[in-house]
């Protein structure tokens, strides 16, 4: 007896076969899964069906503006406001708001100057102004002609 009790019960060995099993099946539900919401199976379109979809972009030109700087206040409290723009037209008036691009700068060049300091240096002022100059374009141009006004530098100092 003294034999039995010196040597040590062994347990019986776990079998790897199901970690083995269940690792498998993760790599190939991942797998699967990502194949599925990559080929669009899933959530949306394939990429060919999505690049269809795209529409041509309108015909548009820009016209530059010349840069403007506006001197603004009177007397000790002389500041500029240094502006510069591009007009958005139909492709086919881009000629003929080249040729009236005097006349648009004198418009602008009127109205910023009628402006007050106090006006520019408000956060929204720059909307509002926008609106009023591609307004007055508008109406230099004739109806049809510009499409938006994109104020590419605005600058006050």
């Amino acid at each position: 007896m003294a034999l039995a009790e010196a040597l040590p019960e062994t347990a019986p060995r776990a079998s790897r076969k199901p970690l083995i099993i269940g690792l498998v099946a993760a790599l190939i539900l991942g797998l699967g899964g990502f194949y599925v919401v990559w080929s669009g199976l899933l959530f949306g379109h394939s990429t060919e069906e999505h690049a269809a979809d795209v529409a041509p972009l309108p015909d548009i030109a820009f016209v530059p503006v010349q840069p403007l700087t506006i001197s603004l206040g009177q007397g000790g409290t002389e500041r500029h406001l240094r502006f510069t723009a591009q007009i958005e037209v139909a492709g086919a008036h881009a000629e003929e708001v080249t040729l009236l691009l005097p006349r648009i700068v004198d418009v602008m060049n009127g109205y910023l100057r009628a402006l007050d300091a106090a006006e520019l240096e408000n956060p929204a002022a720059l909307v509002r102004l926008r609106a009023q100059m591609l307004r007055r374009i508008q109406i230099v141009t004739g109806d049809g002609r510009v499409r938006d006004l994109l104020i590419t530098e605005f600058v006050l100092n």
